[in-house]
C-alpha cells in the first residue's frame, strides 16, 4: 500500500496533483460492442473502484485512528474534540470506529506477516474485513492467495473459512472431518452446525454428534443445525427468565418432552419472548416511576401561573398514576390498561 506523505505541503501538492479517474466505460446504447466485451469492461471497472474504496477506507481508519489518539493525549478527557470534527464532516461515531478497526486489520495482518501491502489491491472491500474477522489458519490461506493474484471476494473467505471449520474443530467426530477433508460431505453445511454446536454445552453435543454418524447427509446436517440453534437459544433464554427460576420445573424434563413433540422452535420461542417480557415489565416500572417523580416534581415547582405546565401534567397523569393507559392505534383503536402493584410502596 502506498505510503502517505509526512507534510502539509506535500500533502496539499498530492491532493493537487492526484490523477483524474477515468474509467473509460462503454456507451450502453452501442450495438457493435459484443456482450461479453461489455461485460468484462465494466467488470474491471467495478474492480478498480473495489480497490480505490478500500484503499481509501484504509487510510482513513489511520488519519481517525491518529485524531482520536491526539485527542485522548491533549484533549479534554471526554472525546469531545474528536466528536466535533467527526460531526464538521457528517461521519458518526460507529462508522468512524469501524474505519479505525479496519485500518487496525490492516496493519494487523501486514506486521505479522500474513499479507503483503501490495497484495491489498487483489481484496474486494468486505472480503478484506471478512479476512480480518478470521482465524489465523484461515487468514493465512487468503492472503496466500491474494499474494499469487488471486482476485479474492468475501465468498472465497467464507469458503475457506468454511472448509477451515469443517476439517479443524473437535465438536465433529473423527469420520465427519475425514468426509470433509475429501470432498464427501460439503463444508458449507457442517460449519454452521458448528456454530450453532459451539454455543452448547457439552452435556448436549453427544446426541448430534451420535446422529451425524448414523445420517451423514446434508438433510440431517440442516435439520440438526436448526435444532441446535433452537436449543441454544431455548438455553439462554430459560436462564434469563425470573418466572422459571422461581420455580421446580425441571427444564431438562421439558426439553426432553420438546424433543420428543418436534416442538422445541417453539418452545424456544416462548422461553425468549417470556424473557423479553420480564425485561420489558422492569423497564416499563423504573420509566413508570422516573414519570411519576418528575410530574411531582414539576407541580412542586410550578403553580397557578403557569397554567400549559399544569395543563401538560393533566396530560400526563394517565401514565404516571397506578393505572396506566395508552391506545393501541394500529390495533382497532384498543385501549389498553395496567395497574401497578408494588410491594415496596
Amino acid at each position: 500500500m502506498p505510503e502517505m506523505p509526512q507534510f502539509p505541503e506535500a500533502l496539499a501538492e498530492a491532493l493537487n496533483n492526484f490523477p483524474k479517474l477515468n474509467l473509460d466505460l462503454p456507451d450502453p446504447e452501442d450495438e457493435e460492442i459484443a456482450d461479453s466485451e461489455f461485460e468484462n469492461v465494466v467488470d474491471t471497472a467495478w474492480k478498480v473502484c473495489d480497490r480505490f474504496d478500500l484503499q481509501t477506507e484504509i487510510w482513513r481508519g489511520h488519519i481517525l485512528r491518529i485524531i482520536r489518539d491526539r485527542e485522548k493525549k491533549g484533549g479534554d478527557g471526554r472525546g469531545s474534540g474528536f466528536l466535533n470534527w467527526l460531526k464538521e464532516r457528517e461521519i458518526n461515531k460507529s462508522q468512524a470506529y469501524a474505519l479505525i478497526e479496519l485500518a487496525n486489520s490492516a496493519d494487523t495482518l501486514i506486521e505479522e506477516g500474513h499479507l503483503d501491502p501490495d497484495s491489498i489491491n487483489n481484496f474486494s472491500k468486505r472480503a478484506f474485513v471478512e479476512t480480518a474477522k478470521s482465524p489465523t489458519e484461515v487468514q493465512q490461506m487468503v492472503t496466500d492467495a491474494a499474494k499469487k493474484g488471486d482476485r479474492i471476494t468475501r465468498r472465497e473467505v467464507k469458503q475457506l473459512a468454511d472448509e477451515w471449520t469443517a476439517v479443524s474443530s473437535d465438536l465433529l467426530p473423527d469420520e465427519i472431518r475425514a468426509k470433509a477433508t475429501s470432498g464427501s460431505m460439503p463444508p458449507r453445511y457442517l460449519a454452521p452446525l458448528v456454530r450453532e454446536m459451539e454455543k452448547l454445552p457439552e452435556s448436549h453435543l453427544s446426541a448430534i454428534q451420535e446422529e451425524i454418524v448414523q445420517n451423514p447427509e446434508v438433510d440431517t446436517l440442516k435439520q440438526l443445525t436448526s435444532d441446535a440453534r433452537n436449543l441454544s437459544k431455548y438455553l439462554d433464554a430459560a436462564a434469563k427468565v425470573q418466572a422459571l427460576s422461581e420455580s421446580s420445573l425441571d427444564m431438562e424434563m421439558v426439553l426432553e418432552e420438546a424433543l420428543r413433540l418436534e416442538c422445541l422452535n417453539v418452545v424456544a420461542d416462548l422461553v425468549k419472548q417470556s424473557a423479553q417480557l420480564e425485561a420489558t415489565m422492569a423497564k416499563l416500572y423504573s420509566s413508570w416511576r422516573r414519570v411519576g417523580n418528575l410530574s411531582e416534581r414539576l407541580f412542586v415547582d410550578t403553580g397557578a401561573s403557569t397554567p400549559h405546565l399544569r395543563h401538560l401534567l393533566g396530560c400526563l397523569d394517565k401514565l404516571s398514576n397506578n393505572v396506566i393507559e395508552m391506545s393501541l392505534n394500529d390495533l382497532n383503536n384498543q385501549t389498553v390498561r395496567l395497574q401497578i402493584l408494588s410491594d415496596g410502596d
